[in-house]
C-alpha cells in the first residue's frame, strides 16, 4: 500500500471512528442520560437496567440514524453540485430544491384536511423534485444551456418559490407555527417511519453521484477539455442534477430544510483527501453524518428541555464558513 493509500485509509477510519463515537454518545443524551457503557449494552441486546433498551431502541436510535443519513445525503449532493458548478460556494440548495420543499410542506399542511391530502415530507420530496425538473428544463431551452444557466434558473426560482411561501403562510395563519419550525430543520419526533422513508430515495441519489465521479472528475478541468475527453456535457449535467436533487429530496422530506451542511462536509473533504470525487463522496458523506448527529445532540441539550431547530446550528457554522470561502477563493455563484 503507497502512502496516498494509506493516508486516506486512515482519515477513513478516523471518521468513522469518530461518528460511531458522536452516535454513542448522542445516544446517551436525554430526559435519561445513559453513560457510554449503558448505551452500548442496550445496543448489543444485554442492557444494565430494562428501561434502557426501549430507551435507545425505540425513541434515540432510529433518530440518530436519520441525522446520519441526511447528512450523508445532503453532503453528497454538495459534491455533486459543486463539482458541477466548480465552484466551492455550491450546496445543495442552488437549483431551487429547498425552495420546493418548502413549497411543497406548505401545501401539504395547507391542505392536510383535503380529500386527497399528502403527508408533509412527501409533499416537501415532490416539491422539491419539481422544482428541480423546471430549472434544469428551462436552462436546456434557453440560450444558456450551460452551468451559467442552471444557476440563473435557480436563483430565479429560489426568489420566487420563497414569495409563494410567504404569501401562503400570510394567507393560512393555521399552519404558520409548525411549517416554520419545518423550515429550521431538525429530527424531533422523527422515527423508524422517517428513516425507512428516507432510505427508500437515498441510495439512489448517493449512488448516482458515486457512479458518476469520473464524469465530476473531467468536468473538473473545464467544459471544453471535458468534451474534449468524449463527455456529453447534457446528458451528464442531467444525470448529476437528477442524483443530487434526490439525495436533497430525500434529506428535506424527513428533517426540513438544514442548510449548509452540502457546504461545508465537501469543502473539508477536500482539504482531508484532495478533489478526486470517488475518494472525496465517501469522506464527506462521513463528515455530514458526524456534523449533523453533532448538532442535533446540541439541539436537543443546550435548551432542555426545549428542543431547538437543528437548522440554527447549521446556520451559526455555515454562515461564517461561507463568509470565509467566499473571502479565501473569490468565488463567485
Amino acid at each position: 500500500m503507497n502512502s496516498e493509500k494509506l493516508h486516506y485509509s486512515l482519515i477513513l477510519l478516523a471518521l468513522v471512528i469518530i461518528l460511531l463515537a458522536v452516535a454513542l454518545l448522542s445516544l446517551g443524551v436525554g430526559a435519561v442520560s445513559l453513560t457510554p457503557t449503558e448505551t452500548f449494552a442496550a445496543l448489543v441486546g444485554n442492557p444494565i437496567k430494562a428501561s434502557h433498551r426501549p430507551i435507545v431502541w425505540d425513541f434515540r436510535l432510529a433518530r440518530v440514524l436519520l441525522a446520519m443519513l441526511c447528512g450523508a445525503s445532503l453532503s453528497s449532493a454538495g459534491v455533486g453540485f459543486q463539482g458541477l458548478f466548480r465552484n466551492p460556494l455550491a450546496d445543495p440548495y442552488i437549483v431551487g430544491a429547498s425552495g420546493g420543499a418548502a413549497l411543497g410542506a406548505t401545501l401539504a399542511a395547507i391542505y392536510r384536511n383535503a380529500a386527497f391530502s399528502v403527508p408533509l415530507g412527501v409533499g416537501a420530496f415532490f416539491g422539491s423534485l419539481l422544482a428541480v425538473i423546471i430549472v434544469f428544463l428551462i436552462a436546456e431551452v434557453s440560450n444558456f444551456g450551460s452551468i451559467a444557466g442552471l444557476l440563473l434558473a435557480g436563483a430565479a426560482m429560489s426568489s420566487m418559490l420563497a414569495s409563494l411561501v410567504s404569501l401562503l403562510l400570510l394567507l393560512s395563519n393555521e399552519v404558520l407555527h409548525g411549517i416554520f419550525f419545518w423550515l429550521m430543520g431538525g429530527f424531533s419526533g422523527r422515527s423508524w417511519t422517517h428513516l425507512t422513508q428516507a432510505l427508500w430515495i437515498a441510495p439512489f441519489g448517493i449512488g448516482i453521484i458515486w457512479i458518476m465521479s469520473r464524469a465530476l472528475d473531467a468536468l473538473a478541468t473545464g467544459e471544453e477539455s471535458a468534451q474534449a475527453l468524449g463527455l456529453d456535457l447534457r446528458k451528464a449535467r442531467l444525470i448529476i442534477v437528477i442524483g443530487a436533487s434526490l439525495a436533497t429530496a430525500s434529506a428535506v422530506s424527513v428533517s426540513g430544510v438544514i442548510g449548509f451542511v452540502g457546504l461545508i462536509a465537501p469543502h473539508l473533504a477536500r482539504k482531508l483527501v484532495g478533489a478526486t470525487h470517488a475518494r472525496l463522496l465517501p469522506i464527506a458523506m462521513l463528515l455530514g453524518g458526524i456534523l449533523l448527529v453533532f448538532s442535533d445532540t446540541l439541539a436537543r441539550t443546550l435548551m432542555a428541555p426545549m428542543e431547538m431547530p437543528v437548522g440554527i446550528f447549521t446556520a451559526l457554522l455555515g454562515g461564517p464558513f461561507f463568509l470565509y470561502l467566499l473571502r479565501s477563493s473569490g468565488s463567485k455563484l
